[in-house]
């Protein structure tokens, strides 16, 4: 049995703020993120995405979860 240190389930949340939906912090970064790519050429959103990958990389430190992570973004389904 193969136990998974990365979560898949959302997981979004805010310290001392409680949502009406589950669902509402995620909507929430996403909007966030939109914007951050808002008017920035191909190539600027590219390395946005780029430093915001590799910054929550060393936020989250766990070798282990971010070879889960990896691999479950490279899977294609």
């Amino acid at each position: 049995m193969s136990t998974s240190a990365l979560k898949t389930d959302p997981n979004f949340h805010e310290a001392g703020r409680r949502f009406f939906r589950d669902f509402s912090p995620g909507d929430e970064f996403y909007e966030h993120l939109i914007d951050a790519h808002n008017g920035l050429s191909d190539e600027q959103s590219e390395a946005l995405n780029a430093r915001l990958i590799l910054l929550l990389a060393n936020h989250i430190g766990d070798l282990n979860v971010l070879r889960e992570a990896l691999q479950a973004a490279r899977q294609t389904d």
